[in-house]
């Protein structure tokens, strides 16, 4: 698979994500919607960062069972129950996503959401990635 980040000097720099991303390859691995659970189906972690860090493991977890690697990521959504609160922590987000899914952004969107799914949840990330 070959991506390239394309990031228009017209539009505003982007900071921890790409403003598009242009690839190919010949299997697309959707991603569905993951929170903080743990192996029990119990939501854990008490703090946003906390959550995040274990959503995004569990992403990357389902990514790498399907054979792709964070380079793979073309596109992430994360709904967030609280933007104000997603945006104070966004310089600890960032590190977060640096130490488990390395500088490659994937397109991304951050959505406010009233709640999620698991009602324990803070935070959630769903995506695609296209393998080659």
């Amino acid at each position: 698979m070959t991506t390239e980040r394309v990031n228009p000097p017209g539009l505003a720099p982007p900071a921890g994500f790409s403003h598009a991303v242009v690839a190919s390859g010949t299997r697309v691995v959707f991603l569905a919607g993951q929170t903080a659970l743990d192996g029990d189906g119990k939501v854990v972690g008490a703090t946003l960062p906390e959550q995040f860090e274990k959503a995004l493991t569990n992403l990357l977890t389902a990514l790498t069972a399907a054979g792709g690697t964070p380079c793979d990521l073309a596109r992430v959504t994360v709904y967030a129950t609280d933007v104000a609160a997603y945006r104070a922590h966004a310089p600890e987000l960032g590190r977060l996503w640096r130490k488990l899914a390395g500088r490659d952004y994937p397109a991304m969107a951050v959505v406010e959401v009233v709640r999620l799914w698991d009602e324990e949840a803070l935070v959630e990330l769903d995506g695609f990635a296209v393998l080659p």
